[in-house]
């Protein structure tokens, strides 16, 4: 339990918010997926030392893309992935978040990031059984998009990534996915207000609930 507290203490408020809605059956697959990509991000804020970052994230990369039986011991997150059926799919989680280190925040980067996450939540779709894999990446992708942008303090960048994706709707996501479903709503509204904070003021709070409730 005291672990459970540490990796949720790390999410950010809009995961943890999402979180509060996981489907008991599923609440372990889905605070491991929460907190490695929150790893990969704590990474990225080394980006000072841009070379350190890379090896690290380059690490994460080729671990997770090798058969757990050659993983190294003792780093929770990994004895956590352990017990999933096919976790492979997570190392593109790991190549997103290392496109960033890039110079510049150019179309084929903001590519690479949200396609990076999309493929990690395709991977934990399959890890709970559902078949809505496409789905479940366009999900991701548009909680990516909002996510960047809300990070983004330069201007133009912001609005490169505010305009990347014109097709803000997200797809009806079954019950194991309602945290996926909560954090996409919150980036389509994010990205609609030009960028702003996944959570700013009541009208987000309102829509973590009716989405929570819901699904949509």
């Amino acid at each position: 339990m005291a672990e459970e507290m540490a990796l949720l203490d790390d999410l950010l408020e809009p995961e943890r918010l999402a979180f509060h809605y996981v489907d008991g059956r599923s609440r372990k697959q889905w605070l491991t997926i929460l907190a490695l990509d929150r790893r990969m991000a704590t990474i990225l804020r080394s980006r000072r030392e841009p070379i350190m970052a890379q090896v690290r994230l380059a690490w994460w990369r080729e671990t997770l893309a090798r058969d757990p039986l050659h993983w190294p011991q003792g780093e929770p997150l990994l004895e956590a992935l352990r017990e999933w059926r096919d976790p492979s799919g997570l190392a593109e989680l790991a190549s997103g978040w290392e496109a960033l280190l890039s110079d510049e925040l150019s179309s084929g980067v903001i590519a690479e990031f949200i396609s990076g996450r999309g493929a990690a939540f395709t991977c934990l779709a399959r890890e709970l059984g559902v078949d809505v894999t496409e789905h479940a990446r366009a999900a991701a992708e548009i909680w990516a998009l909002g996510d960047l942008a809300a990070h983004v303090s330069d201007s133009a960048e912001r609005d490169r990534v505010v305009g990347y994706r014109t097709d803000l709707s997200v797809p009806r996501l079954p019950r194991s996915l309602r945290p996926l479903a909560i954090l996409a709503g919150l980036g389509a509204a994010a990205l609609r207000k030009g960028g702003a904070p996944l959570l700013s003021g009541r009208a987000s709070a309102l829509l973590v609930l009716r989405i929570g409730l819901i699904g949509r």
